[in-house]
């Protein structure tokens, strides 16, 4: 008889819940099975996965083959390595005090917790992060329009005193000749009246 750690359907359409089972390879999805391991909820954040792991790695050490989603999750739960690890204790490869520290080694390194309320509150954070980040980009983005704008109205001004600066000399050139035009004609007016 091959035996498979599997996954058998739960829940309502739509809000799949699944059992991890234990059971014969030639049984239905839903059907007989020999022993139930523990639960998955892919519907959570983070997905809740309940498991006995000691007998979930009894079971993988007497030969039960894990499908592949099974296998994920029993490897996310650790018992494929407690596996790897027994396997070398068995064989004599280490001892199980080594073996033990490793598996607790690992255990602190994955160590994140991923409990919703963790989750909850970190993307909380995050989200208060990037408001932040915005206003102070608003902020200064509002700055930088007020100096643009205070620049370009200092250019504006400058341009202008150029401008009427031009325009008085322009003036001031054409009220030269004209004088000059004046002074002749009183000369020759003079002159003729002489």
């Amino acid at each position: 008889m091959a035996v498979k750690i599997r996954l058998a359907r739960r829940g309502r359409k739509g809000a799949a819940q699944y059992s991890i089972i234990v059971a014969d390879s030639r049984s239905p999805r839903d059907g007989r099975f020999i022993e139930k391991l523990g639960t998955y909820n892919p519907n959570t954040q983070p997905s809740t996965i309940n498991l006995d792991s000691d007998r979930a790695l009894h079971w993988v050490m007497v030969g039960a083959q894990p499908t592949d989603t099974a296998r994920t999750l029993l490897s996310k739960e650790g018992v494929m390595l407690r596996k790897h690890l027994q396997v070398g204790v068995n064989k004599g490869a280490i001892t199980q005090e080594v073996a033990d520290a490793k598996f607790e080694e690992w255990k602190t390194a994955k160590g994140g917790d991923n409990s919703v309320e963790s989750i909850a509150t970190a993307k909380k954070e995050a989200r208060e992060a990037a408001i932040k980040a915005e206003q102070e980009g608003r902020i200064q983005a509002k700055k930088d329009a007020e100096e643009a704008a205070k620049k370009a109205a200092e250019e504006a001004a400058a341009k202008a005193a150029e401008e009427a600066k031009a325009a008085e000399e322009a003036a001031k050139a054409e009220e030269a000749p004209a004088e000059e035009e004046a002074t002749t004609e009183e000369a020759s007016s003079e002159e003729s009246n002489d």
